[in-house]
Formats: structure tokens, sequence, C-alpha cells
């Protein structure tokens, strides 16, 4: 089920989305936007819903800062408005649609169908973590290479997936795909809040971008937190012999260890790089040393 997050104080209209959407959409209801943003962080929604006053400057700076995010740019807000409200400066707002009050009776559910569908024809994300794929990642690192931006760019790919998939199913298997795109996304945004990025390539496959001082502490957290977390996914006699039992890619039975992570990074404060392309190569080579040692592991390019 697709998730709004309405934010508004007055119950009237709290009620009047409830009856309108309750029973199509999952609602997270806040008061304001400052109270909303941990949650809009954590979980990606499909659509803010904001009650908008215009001229509300610490409304205005968080919208503003939401909407130019490279991930959370992508959640479409619409925007109610009082029926006499003069749309001036709408620029400055950041929503992408509005909905007069006196129409939410008759408008409300189709203009927020048509808004999500409208992002999900617009922004080119991965249906399971919601995060940018491919064209978006491509997009972000060439356009800062091309501005001259000084960034690191991660490619982590998470180890033994394949059987772990074999044995326990794909939708377990998508559980810990959901579960990383979040760690990986959660800490990223706290330890480096605007002007980085996070992408899911596909499959088992992620990327972020950060500052290149922040770029082995951010790895090594994430490695930390995944190697705690991922014993929870296996059945306990797994989880206590630390392994499973699966078939190789030949078909036969052998022994597999418990998920772990490989993290690949280079910068282009060393490194001169121009295409994306040659960027995302020499960070596949770093993963792929990575891979190469035992458990969890991040290698950077220090060349």
């Amino acid at each position: 089920m697709q998730t709004i997050v309405p934010i508004t104080e007055d119950q009237t209209l709290a009620g009047l989305v409830g009856k309108h959407l309750g029973e199509a959409y999952q609602l997270v209801f806040f008061c304001q936007i400052q109270s909303s943003l941990d949650y809009i962080y954590n979980s990606l929604p499909d659509l803010i819903l904001i009650d908008l006053r215009p001229g509300d400057p610490q409304v205005t700076r968080l919208l503003s800062d939401l909407k130019e995010d490279p991930i959370f740019g992508q959640i479409p807000v619409l925007a109610v408005l009082g029926d006499d409200t003069l749309i001036r400066g709408w620029e400055g707002m950041k929503c992408d649609d509005y909905l007069r009050r006196s129409l939410l009776e008759t408008d409300l559910a189709a203009r927020v169908g048509l808004c999500i569908l409208r992002a999900e024809r617009n922004v080119e994300v991965s249906p399971l973590t919601r995060l940018p794929g491919n064209i978006t990642i491509i997009k972000q690192i060439q356009s800062r290479l091309d501005r001259g931006d000084i960034f690191a760019l991660a490619y982590a790919d998470i180890d033994y997936f394949k059987p772990f998939n074999d044995k326990y199913g794909f939708s377990r298997g998508d559980e810990v795909l959901k579960m990383l795109g979040r760690l990986i996304l959660n800490i990223v945004k706290q330890k480096q809040s605007q002007k980085s990025f996070v992408g899911h390539i596909g499959g088992d496959d992620f990327v972020f971008i950060v500052e290149p001082a922040l770029a082995e502490e951010i790895a090594e957290e994430i490695i930390d937190n995944l190697d705690q977390i991922i014993p929870t996914f296996y059945d306990p006699e797994d989880r206590k012999r630390g392994a499973i039992l699966a078939r190789d890619r030949r078909g036969r039975e052998r022994t597999f260890p418990l998920i772990t992570l490989s993290i690949g990074v280079t910068n282009n404060q060393t490194k001169k790089f121009t295409h994306y392309g040659q960027m995302a190569e020499v960070a596949s080579e770093m993963k792929k040393f990575a891979k190469m040692l035992q458990g969890s592991c991040c290698r950077l390019d220090r060349r």
C-alpha cells in the first residue's frame, strides 16, 4: 500500500483526508513539518500532503531543503491552500501541485492519485528500496564531475546473497535489500545531510556519494551495523552455526558464510575523472579487492 504523509494541525482537514484517502493509502499524520522529517527521511513516503500557509519562512526553508535533495526531492508535495490564498512567488514554495480547500470533497482523491502517478512517471526509482536507480545515479556522478565538485563514490555489494536467496526465498531476500537500503541512507544522511546521494543500482548493488573525508568512516559504520543486524535474518540453527547449506552455481551442495558486505571507494580529489564510467570502474575495482578478503570489508583507492 502506498504511503501518504498529511501535515496539518487542522482536525477538520485531517478528518477529510482520512475519509477520502484512508481506505486506499496508508496515512501517517503529523501536525508540523519539523516533526515529520525523521519519518520522511527514514521511510520515503509516496506523497506529502501539507496544509500550507504561504509566508512561513521556516516551512518554506524546510520544503526547499527537502525538494533540493537528490533523494528526497523525488517525493511529490501536494499543498492544500485556503480559497483566498494568493499564489505569488510560488516557485519558492517547492510544491508540485496544490488544491483549494473548497475542492477537497470532490477532487482530493483524484488529485492525490494523479500527483503520485506523475511522480512515478517522471522519477526513476527502485520499486523495492525507493532509492534512485541507474539513470539518476549516472546523472549524479556526471553532473558533479562536470561542475568540478570534489566527492567520493562508494560501491557496495552484498556477499553470499544468492545462496541466502536460494535457501530462504526472494521474500526474505527482498527484506535484506530493503534493510540495507535504509541503513545506507540513514547513515549517509546522518553524517552528511546536504549534497550526499544514495542509489540502488539493482539487485544487491548500491552506491553512495559523500565528501572524501567522510567516505571511510561512513563505509565502516555501514559495515558494522550490517554485521550486527544480518544474523537476525537467519533461522536460529543457521545463526548458531554461522553458515548455511545451499547449492552453488554448479548445483553442488556446500556451506556458505552469513551475508557480508564489500564496499569499494574512490574519489576525484587525488585522481582525475572526466566521465562517470571511469569513476564507477575504479570504485568497482576497489569493491572487487574488498571481496577477496574474508568478512565485511571496505577498500579505498589510495593510488
